[in-house]
């Protein structure tokens, strides 16, 4: 079994920055993807950046530029630098896995992190 943990979130004013962690836990795993979703109220959750094992790292064109994904393979984190934020980055901001116990790939979700940034 695995459990992905997110901290990091928060109040900020529009501009600022945050920086979201997300910790996998458990043993006998290795992690092929792992990305960041978010949620805003109304609306659907939305992937917001993931990056494949070999680092290729992919964004959605609302954050390109202003965040960056990387991981620490060493700590199994994955991270998420987020600056110049804007009132619309307001969400709950998940940390997804797709995650291999053995041959076999399952998808891991952590309970999600509020981030809410003020005008």
């Amino acid at each position: 079994q695995v459990q992905l943990v997110e901290s990091g979130g928060g109040l900020v004013q529009a501009g600022g920055s945050l920086r979201l962690s997300c910790v996998a836990s458990g043993s006998g795993f290795s992690i092929n993807v792992m990305g960041w979703y978010r949620q805003a109220p109304g609306k659907q959750r939305e992937l917001v950046a993931d990056v494949r094992s070999g680092g290729i790292t992919n964004y959605s064109d609302s954050v390109k530029g202003r965040f960056t994904i990387s991981q620490d393979n060493a700590k199994n984190t994955l991270y998420l630098q987020m600056n110049t934020l804007k009132p619309e980055d307001t969400a709950v901001y998940y940390c997804q896995g797709n995650i291999a116990i053995g041959r076999v790939a399952y998808s891991y979700w952590g309970r999600g992190t509020q981030v809410t940034v003020s005008s």
